[in-house]
């Protein structure tokens, strides 16, 4: 008697990436910004993405939220292909950054319900009330973002961030604005929202010390390239480096020195 062959495991929501990023690259005329790059991101996952300025980060981040179109390469959100499917692939994602604050003249409330329009956000009422109990927000219902200070408009930003229940939330410099204490509680919500929700995080940071107790894997960007990928914990030894910091500044040296780093085998 023949025997039927095994069916191969199917992947399910639960398993597949967030996001997928392939062969991506931007070009400025003859200027290369971002070179062949490919990651992914999955669900619960919080991926640090670094590098110093000019490394390629804010081009990669414009290019996953479809505000630059790359010159190759493809961005799966959701397995929804960003570049064919824009608004498919976005509506379920969302962003936050210190430099795009939300509207001024509009009160708290009054942002937040633009936005769960625009996404079509279920039970307004109920998910308002969770994410302005979840950062602290409730006695600034009504008042406009404009009179807030920096930390209370990053608080709201991700307060709308959150708000959607995004599959991929990009987050830029989130905790830049806010004072040490704050930050803490903002890394520790971020981590339970995360795993509660199983959303992708992708987070840019400067701060080393931040990246390591939020993200479980890092990617640094040096000239437009990943040129290092792991935990950010293991890393520095891996390298022969006392720590995160050290790492990225060997990474964001001179040319001789990177090449030096990037050269040593781990141990």
């Amino acid at each position: 008697m023949t025997l039927p062959s095994p069916i191969a495991p199917q992947p399910t929501a639960a398993n597949l990436p967030v996001l997928r990023v392939q062969n991506l690259s931007k070009h400025y005329g003859a200027v290369e910004a971002v070179k062949g790059i490919s990651f992914q991101v999955h669900p619960g996952e919080i991926v640090g993405l670094l590098g110093v300025n000019g490394a390629g980060k804010t081009t990669t981040i414009s290019m996953l939220l479809g505000v630059l179109e790359p010159t190759s390469g493809s961005i799966e959100i959701g397995s929804i292909d960003l570049l064919h499917h824009r608004s498919h692939a976005l509506a379920s994602s969302n962003f936050a950054a210190v430099y795009a604050p939300l509207p001024g003249n509009l009160t708290v409330y009054q942002n937040l319900r633009v936005f769960a329009l625009l996404y079509g956000v279920p039970n307004f009422a109920a998910r308002l009330h969770s994410v302005l109990d979840l950062f602290g927000l409730h006695r600034f219902r009504d008042t406009k973002c404009g009179l807030l200070s920096s930390g209370e408009q990053t608080r709201v930003g991700l307060a709308k961030a959150m708000l959607s229940r995004p599959r991929l939330l990009l987050l830029d410099e989130p905790t830049a604005s806010i004072d040490p204490a704050s930050a803490r509680e903002i890394r520790t919500t971020m981590r339970s929202f995360a795993a509660q929700e199983q959303t992708g995080v992708l987070w840019t940071s400067h701060n080393m010390y931040e990246v390591e107790e939020v993200c479980s894997r890092v990617l640094f960007l040096s000239g437009g390239r990943i040129v290092l990928e792991g935990d950010p914990r293991q890393l520095p030894s891996e390298y022969g480096k006392p720590t995160l910091e050290e790492l990225f500044i060997s990474v964001a040296s001179e040319p001789h020195a990177k090449e030096q780093i990037l050269g040593a085998a781990p141990r």
